[in-house]
């Protein structure tokens, strides 16, 4: 197989689905998305027509030749496919029992990569007949705007299957991360860690929702987009990490569970977007009107920083 595959199939056309396969398809692969609802599939080809634009609006890289299917009939997803990227919901006993209806179908040199997000890939495997092919393919939400993909192997996936795999996501022109196997994978625990001190500092009553906000997109995030953490610290100096670490380290956040003003709002009914309320409270439209200003800024944000040599 060359470092793209021709054919790739994509299980699960959910909030990540339509995004995975046009980023494959742009750069000349033909995708299969497969889903086992009508309805989600319907989503999902409406999803995809908008996905298109967006990366038409951030200039990547395409090449000729690639398309999108959708469908139901799993069978005709993977006839002759080569790469299978496992997108289905976040339940153990799910994706075992989708590796296994996709085992029963393939044969053993045809991958299957999971975008999880934190279940361990070796516990995943432990039910396979093929476990050397499985790997961890995490893709960041949106996947067609975040140009990054975590690569997990598991206790049994094979070092060729790594490198193959880290070929296949430099062949879209994203940037592959080997990881090493835990909990949460890196990215999100380093966003669970931030997150578990800004909710700290709210409930507490440090700071407002718009205060963290402003104070995080700014202040945090405005750096840490061009300068990494490890870079940031050569730029400051160990010596001052040290000296402000030594004092402030144990005062940060520890708590293992989830804040209960948290825990209160989701009693309420009051989980984010999709019910027009959580940490902000949302009128008619406003909902709609926030994604389109978080789609924009995240192509802005992206064009930019693709111009800005790595720091």
């Amino acid at each position: 197989m060359s470092s793209l595959p021709t054919i790739a199939t994509v299980i699960g056309s959910g909030t990540m689905g339509p995004g995975i396969a046009a980023t494959l398809a742009r750069a000349g692969a033909t995708v299969r998305l497969y889903d086992i609802s009508p309805d989600a599939i319907a989503r999902a080809e409406a999803a995809y027509d908008v996905v298109r634009g967006v990366l038409e609006s951030v200039d990547s890289p395409s090449a000729p030749g690639g398309s999108v299917s959708f469908g139901t009939d799993l069978d005709a997803a993977l006839a002759d496919t080569e790469l299978i990227i496992e997108a289905v919901p976040e339940k153990l006993e799910l994706k075992q029992k989708v590796f296994a209806d996709l085992e029963a179908r393939i044969g053993d040199d045809v991958i299957i990569a999971t975008n999880t997000s934190g279940i361990p890939i070796t516990t995943m495997a432990e039910s396979m007949t093929v476990p050397a092919r499985l790997i961890g393919m995490h893709w960041s939400n949106p996947p067609h705007l975040i140009p990054m993909i975590e690569v997990i192997p598991g206790e049994k996936t094979s070092s060729e299957l790594v490198d193959q795999l880290i070929e296949i996501v430099k062949a879209f022109n994203y940037v592959p991360v080997l990881e090493k196997e835990i909990p949460g994978f890196v990215e999100n625990r380093v966003l669970y860690a931030i997150l578990r001190e800004c909710m700290a500092l709210l409930e507490e009553g440090i700071v407002t929702p718009e205060g963290l906000d402003a104070c995080v997109k700014w202040g945090i995030g405005y750096k840490l987009s061009v300068v990494g953490p490890t870079r940031l610290l050569d730029m400051a100096g160990l010596d001052i990490y040290q000296a402000v670490s030594g004092y402030l380290n144990k005062d940060l956040d520890a708590s293992t569970d989830t804040p209960q003003f948290i825990k209160d709002k989701i009693a309420a009914g009051q989980l984010g977007f999709k019910t027009n309320g959580g940490m902000y409270e949302y009128g008619d439209g406003d909902v709609d009107a926030k994604r389109k200003e978080i789609i924009t800024g995240l192509i802005a944000a992206r064009k930019t920083l693709a111009s800005i040599p790595n720091v």
